[in-house]
């Protein structure tokens, strides 16, 4: 199943795409639905070829397995990502920025996820999780540029 969602940013494509390098911001935006803390020394910023694992858990409280990110692609453009978990074996993530005449970029999180049964409600979750994710993006954004 696929979940996209797609918003307009209050900043231009360079601010997000640093914002995007770090774990910091990953953890901003995905609290209180996900917590991600790094497992050996993870990656606290990405870069293409790494590979990373982080403790995940479900609205910060709900064990849900490591959660592992290798990185495929990352540039200005967007970054693509193929993550998993022991309950979700294939999350593969793509963002893709694009800048807008007025200053401001379209950002779009598309997500194919492959988890069996649990596929559908990995899907809800996720549903859910982006929409929450892209509003904290948002507000991070116009807090930075006031």
């Amino acid at each position: 199943m696929i979940v996209q969602r797609t918003s307009v940013f209050p900043a231009g494509r360079d601010a997000v795409y640093q914002k995007l390098r770090q774990l910091s911001t990953l953890q901003a935006v995905a609290a209180p639905y996900a917590t991600f803390e790094p497992v050996n020394g993870a990656a606290t910023a990405w870069e293409v070829g790494g590979t990373s694992a982080y403790r995940f858990r479900l609205f910060g409280v709900i064990p849900f397995g490591t959660h592992t990110i290798h990185i495929v692609r990352f540039g200005p453009d967007g970054i693509s990502s193929r993550e998993c978990n022991e309950h979700v074996p294939v999350w593969n993530h793509d963002i893709t920025l694009r800048p807008l005449y007025d200053g401001r970029m379209e950002y779009t999180d598309r997500v194919e996820i492959r988890a069996g049964w649990k596929t559908f409600f990995a899907w809800l979750w996720a549903e859910a999780f982006y929409a929450h994710r892209q509003r904290k993006w948002i507000r991070l954004l116009r807090e930075e540029h006031r």
